[in-house]
């Protein structure tokens, strides 16, 4: 009997040892099974990829905001609590989850420059105002509702989740929000939503997903925990998993809730997912100017890229859930209590905003802002079709 329990002492010893060593080595203390093909490594939070980044070198990680922001009471009718009642979770997480003190990564076999959004030129159409400086950019097709002239700190939406048709392996579609700074060729950009993207992720799932760049995807920037960047914290979310349920036209409207915010005291820029889970942030030293202090523009809605966009025959990658939008069926992209966050520190529907298309007959907007007690805006589209040939 003594020598069997010695035996296992010495087995649990060995087994402590041996998930000690993995994770110092940066190699996953658990490894995690999806039933949709994935790989989800736990790996130890001080071994993530973020801190290999040089501007990260002596980078302390900040477990948790400073405060802990979270939505003011919802202004929506008991009508429109229909859009919010369902949220999604991650595929994963039905086969295990990762012990605190580690960071769910998904395992990927990608090139670094398959994991960041394809850099591209400015198309010049005329625009002179602000804006132009985001818009127009090749190979990008933009349905967005968009916000400046203020200090943005924080930026934050429910949008209903999709799957798109995404016509080609490197192609793909979004839903997503996002907080820029700087000129066209030089921006700064932290985003996050839903994608189809087979690019990134090989398969042409619903994912969430997040997006960083301090050079409009020139050099720097990736999605997800790709490149040295993003710091989780969570060992809740994996970024780049699938989501599940997804809408369907004829089925319940699943939704995701998505707040990017600036934390005053440390300056980074944290991520929150569903109002409860803040899943990590994008470090203050990774910025230099521009983000490093606020947002000067915001955007929610769809964007698309492909080589095809803006040309003949146009693509057939669909935005939203490849419908035109029509807004009293909800039927396509479409996001709600859309809220800013200023100098004022309260979250509030922002002052401005236009709903803009770059190629209306493919993609189209609908914003709603009059005599509803809740804003809502609806984005979308099936690109190639009879208008858009």
């Amino acid at each position: 009997m003594i020598m069997a329990f010695k035996f296992i002492a010495i087995l649990l010893l060995e087994i402590t040892l041996a998930l000690f060593s993995r994770a110092e080595n940066g190699l996953p203390v658990k490894s995690i099974q999806s039933e949709d093909g994935d790989v989800i490594d736990c790996i130890d939070i001080f071994k993530q990829p973020a801190l290999s980044h040089p501007a990260l070198k002596n980078h302390k990680i900040q477990m948790r905001p400073s405060d802990n922001p979270v939505m003011e009471n919802s202004l929506t009718t008991k009508t429109d609590q229909k859009f919010y009642k369902f949220v999604t979770t991650q595929i994963w997480q039905k086969n295990g989850n990762c012990p605190k003190g580690t960071v769910p990564i998904r395992r990927t076999q990608k090139k670094k420059d398959q994991l960041k959004k394809p850099s591209f030129f400015h198309r010049d159409n005329g625009l002179k105002s602000k804006k132009d400086i985001y818009l127009s950019q090749m190979n990008h097709s933009l349905a967005i509702l968009h916000t400046e002239g203020y200090r943005y700190l924080g930026a934050k939406t429910d949008m209903v989740t999709w799957n798109p048709h995404v016509e080609a392996d490197d192609e793909y579609s979004t839903s997503r929000v996002a907080l820029m700074s700087g000129a066209y060729y030089d921006y700064q950009d932290i985003e996050s939503g839903w994608a189809v993207n087979p690019r990134v992720y090989g398969d042409r799932q619903t994912r969430f997903f997040t997006y960083w760049t301090t050079d409009g995807s020139r050099e720097t920037g990736c999605f997800d925990l790709a490149c040295p960047g993003f710091v989780q914290t969570s060992h809740e979310i994996a970024l780049g998993a699938a989501i599940y349920p997804i809408s369907t036209q004829n089925g319940l409207p699943y939704s995701i809730t998505v707040y990017i915010y600036k934390d005053l005291n440390t300056s980074n820029w944290w991520l929150q997912y569903g109002e409860k889970i803040n899943i990590g942030y994008w470090p203050s030293e990774i910025f230099e100017g521009g983000l490093k202090y606020h947002a000067e523009t915001v955007q929610w809605g769809g964007e698309v890229y492909s080589s095809k966009v803006g040309t003949h025959p146009h693509t057939k990658t669909q935005m939203g859930s490849g419908a035109f939008p029509i807004f009293i069926y909800a039927n396509t992209g479409f996001m709600k209590r859309i809220r800013v966050l200023q100098n004022s520190m309260e979250l509030k529907f922002p002052e401005y905003v236009d709903a803009y298309s770059e190629e209306y007959d493919c993609y189209r907007t609908q914003y709603m802002g009059d005599y509803v007690e809740e804003p809502e805006f609806h984005f979308g589209g099936p690109g190639r079709n009879p208008i858009c040939p």
